[in-house]
């Protein structure tokens, strides 16, 4: 029997050799090359033969990591297009002036960063003087993610181009005076320039994924041919940790997004030292993207480094190169030649021998000048790579020395990331190293000058004239004049008013259902962008499939299993539904590329995501943080919403917060709608705010939250009287009193006023059948749909009423002459309902769901929270007693009765 030990591993390989001898001689050969030449050969030989075989289309598993060296030689890199000169003093004129506006800012504390955009200047110079298109020429143009932490690089070229004045400058991160600059780019604060929020960290390369998809999206459903425009996206090595940073790599390779190149900056640092202290973080993100699918070009050494390589006949140097860690790289930055002589050079015989052909001032240069990231001609071939390859996406990992030029106080030191200015004399240090003409003189009491070399000057108008080839002026935002959306057919709207008769009816359906008609309407219905993370079914949108079809880049290459039935999943090219699988972040960032179409391309879309209310704020509230930047427009649904309504489900699904969490964003409108009719004003009126005729000083530039529920429950009719649509889009109306819901109480009954959203307020309605059943008491009941606009307008009245202005906040107007106190309740935390407490004018009580979930029935979470119809009468009977309106001890029986 044959020793299992001794058998090699191929032997047990499933596929079978067609031809063992030939198997037997290859690995011969490399065991006698491994012998010969020693494993290093070997490895190298290995390595070029899977190149080749890749090269030729064989099809092997991918090398996961290059050697530590540039893709692209110095023999292959194309010519520049382009005066160099001109563009090095260009750059150094941005480096000045960035590093100027923040240690001038630094006086007032604002604080700042300057060695971000030092490392980074060239990756952005070379992009802007031939690659980013503008917005001024055909299509689109090009969207830029701007690396957060760069900004004051791109204000200092927006200053030499004449787009930024010097009080501009004056005012980065000091906004309140109007002329401020934002900190970082912020389009709601500077929507004339910046076109995407890229802080928080993370948050660039997703939306960078997906804004790359989302135009795939528009030109394979005809609404605009983006073809020509390319996404580049600005990310920081340290900032590649993000989850959100890698979540959607495999998305980009999947469906082929050659529209899209990430460009990593690998000064090796993050916020407070090395990235990968000891590892090689290039090393590491070129394994994850290439599993991941991506094209991978390094640019990691200058042309110094050529005569290094061409004296390394050996391969040591490569070998040394692979296995230093990061931080040793950065202690390099800061040591002697003597010192990287003896630590570098002196751990191989091979190399001890090289360094003794190298003067000190060409290691130095090697060490801490050379730097892929730092040479237009290595960026330009990089660019230029990423640009011609087709089928894959793009990423280029450019290594860099965080602080270059500032002077050695700065560069490569861990704290340089918190150090925010430049002494009066290492900015003079700095002019030299530049070669400006900045005199003496110019610094005045001690304060670094503005440099520029004139609006006529050789270098403006070569700045100009690059931007203007390329289509005009970048980063740059433009909404561009559209015609209003026209209002959709009012039917869509008013088949609710009727109300669904005896049949139960979801909140949840009845949106899926005004959605429908809507995107059947001949004018707008192909602007809709429906969303869904993987949840379609549960929230009864299958029937839209084989309607609306699944945008695929691949269209349907298969047989669907239910190919034979009425909803079948259909998906193809120019699919109108977005199924983004379990991803709430990719579906977000979905949302934000559709959202800011009309600024982006100038195509209004009118997005609406569907999702679980529990995972969609709670999980990416710092998304729609970001779209409240960008300026998004569109309709969330947090669909099963509530802590009580999702029956069974328990702690992590039951949603009694999102509401609060909505609150806290200026550009969101929340609703929680408790009738289909309501859900149909909200939607009819988000349409003609954010798509039509806004009214004068109505912000255009909100998105709306509403929250729906899964609970089947009949649908009344929409009431008939006056003010009902002002009510449910301020927040608060009433829904009936005791006498209109046909209770009649006596006279001199005691009363109490009800307000409850959402699902709540079915059981505020029960609460006002028992309370006169069977405790004699009158109550009028409110729908409250939205405490957050009504909280929202009340401070407005605060705010005006300090300025001198008479204004009543609407929900005084609303309960003003309403008997009794009022008793709020909701489905959510009671702070949602207290929102407005301060305002009420009559003696006012909450009820919430506080506290965590739980698996259980509906009526049993409600009793156990306090909510449920029951729990309703007590409190209200309670709250009647302090008033001495009721007999104290009726609230006794009523807990007694219920079994309270």
């Amino acid at each position: 029997m044959t020793d299992p030990k001794a058998i090699q591993p191929s032997e047990l390989d499933q596929l079978p050799d067609r031809d063992p001898e030939e198997t037997a001689e290859w690995r011969a050969s490399l065991d006698a090359v491994a012998k010969a030449a020693g494993p290093h050969r070997a490895a190298y030989l290995m390595r070029r033969t899977l190149e080749r075989a890749e090269g030729a289309g064989i099809a092997l598993p991918q090398l996961l990591e290059t050697d530590y060296v540039n893709t692209i030689p110095t023999a292959a890199e194309p010519a520049v297009d382009g005066d160099e000169a001109m563009e090095s003093r260009i750059t150094a004129w941005n480096r000045w002036n960035a590093a100027a506006m923040v240690s001038r800012g630094s006086k007032y504390g604002v604080g700042g960063h300057i060695a971000t955009f030092a490392s980074a200047a060239w990756l952005y110079e070379t992009g802007f003087n031939h690659f980013f298109r503008g917005k001024e020429g055909d299509g689109s143009g090009d969207q830029l993610y701007i690396q957060g932490h760069a900004s004051p690089g791109i204000y200092a070229r927006a200053f030499l181009d004449g787009r930024l004045t010097e009080a501009h400058l004056d005012n980065f991160r000091r906004e309140a005076g109007g002329d401020g600059l934002p900190s970082y780019p912020h389009p709601r604060r500077l929507p004339w320039l910046w076109e995407f929020p890229t802080v928080s960290m993370g948050l660039g390369p997703i939306s960078a994924i997906y804004q790359a998809r989302f135009n795939r999206y528009l030109t394979s459903r005809g609404i605009k041919d983006l073809s020509n425009s390319h996404v580049w996206a600005f990310l920081g090595d340290g900032e590649m940790d993000e989850p959100e940073s890698t979540t959607a790599l495999t998305l980009a390779s999947r469906e082929g997004l050659d529209n899209l190149t990430f460009v990593v900056n690998c000064n090796l640092q993050r916020l407070d030292g090395p990235v990968r202290a000891n590892f090689k973080i290039v090393q590491e993100l070129e394994a994850q993207f290439r599993g991941a699918g991506w094209n991978v070009v390094k640019s990691l050494w200058g042309t110094a480094w050529d005569e290094l390589f061409q004296l390394d006949t050996t391969g040591a140097l490569v070998r040394r190169l692979r296995e230093v860690p990061d931080a040793q790289v950065q202690t390099y930055q800061t040591r002697d030649a003597a010192y990287i002589r003896e630590d570098f050079f002196g751990k191989d015989p091979a190399l001890v021998e090289m360094a003794k052909l190298l003067s000190d001032d060409k290691i130095v240069e090697c060490f801490q000048l050379s730097r892929g990231g730092h040479e237009a001609r290595k960026v330009y071939a990089a660019y230029r790579a990423a640009l011609a390859h087709k089928g894959a996406p793009t990423v280029i990992l450019a290594q860099t020395v965080k602080g270059h030029t500032l002077g050695d106080g700065f560069a490569s030191k861990n704290a340089n990331h918190q150090m925010k200015k430049l002494s009066t004399d290492e900015f003079k240090a700095m002019r030299d190293r530049l070669e400006l003409p900045i005199k003496d003189s110019d610094f005045i009491d001690g304060q670094v000058p503005y440099g520029h070399p004139g609006a006529d000057s050789p270098e403006v108008r070569y700045l100009q004239e690059r931007r203007a080839a390329l289509g005009g002026p970048a980063p740059a935002r433009r909404v561009h004049p559209v015609a209003p959306l026209p209002a959709p057919a009012e039917k869509a709207f008013t088949a609710f008013d009727k109300g669904s008769g005896s049949q139960n009816v979801a909140t949840t359906m009845a949106f899926v259902r005004l959605v429908k008609d809507l995107v059947r309407d001949k004018e707008t219905g192909k602007r809709w962008v429906p969303i869904v993370p993987d949840e379609a079914r549960t929230f009864g949108m299958e029937s839209l499939f084989p309607s609306l079809g699944i945008y695929s880049p691949k269209g349907q290459t298969y047989e669907p299993v239910d190919r034979d039935q009425l909803m079948y999943y259909k998906e193809a090219t120019n699919g109108q539904i977005l199924n983004e699988g379990i991803t709430e972040a990719g579906s977000m960032a979905d949302f934000i590329a559709a959202s800011t179409s009309y600024a982006t391309h100038g195509e209004p879309m009118i997005p609406f995501y569907i999702f679980y209310s529990m995972f969609g704020w709670q999980r990416t509230a710092d998304q729609m943080w970001q779209l409240g930047d960008q300026l998004g427009r569109g309709f969330l649904v947090g669909a099963t919403a509530g802590r009580t309504t999702l029956t069974g489900e328990g702690l992590q699904h039951a949603d009694g917060h999102s509401p609060v969490i909505a609150a806290t964003n200026p550009a969101a409108l929340s609703y929680d709608p408790a009738f289909a009719y309501e859900i149909a004003t909200i939607v009819k009126d988000g349409l003609r705010r954010m798509y039509g005729e806004a009214a004068p000083g109505e912000d255009q530039d909100v998105f709306y939250y509403l929250t729906v529920y899964n609970e089947p429950v009949p649908q009344p009719a929409k009431p008939s009287a006056a003010g009902i649509d002002e009510g449910i889009l301020k927040g608060l109306y009433r829904f009936n009193t005791a006498e209109s819901a046909g209770l009649t109480p006596a006279a001199n009954a005691a009363r109490i006023q009800l307000l409850g959203s959402g699902t709540a307020i079915h059981w505020a309605l029960k609460a006002q059948r028992l309370l006169a059943e069977e405790w004699g008491v009158a109550a009028d009941v409110w729908s409250a749909t939205s405490w957050t606009e009504l909280r929202r307008d009340a401070l407005e009245a605060d705010a005006a009423l300090l300025r001198g202005e008479e204004r009543v906040p609407y929900v005084r107007q609303a309960l003003q002459g309403a008997e009794g106190p009022v008793l709020a309740v909701s489905d959510y935390m009671r702070q949602v309902p207290d929102q407005i407490a301060q305002w009420v004018e009559q003696d006012y009580s909450s009820l919430g769901a506080d506290g965590f979930g739980l698996s259980e029935t509906r009526e049993a979470a409600r009793r156990h929270f306090g909510v449920d119809a029951e729990s309703i009468v007590v409190a209200a009977l309670a709250q009647l007693a302090r008033r001495g309106e009721v007999q104290v001890t009726a609230v006794k029986e009523a807990r007694e009765k219920y079994g309270l």
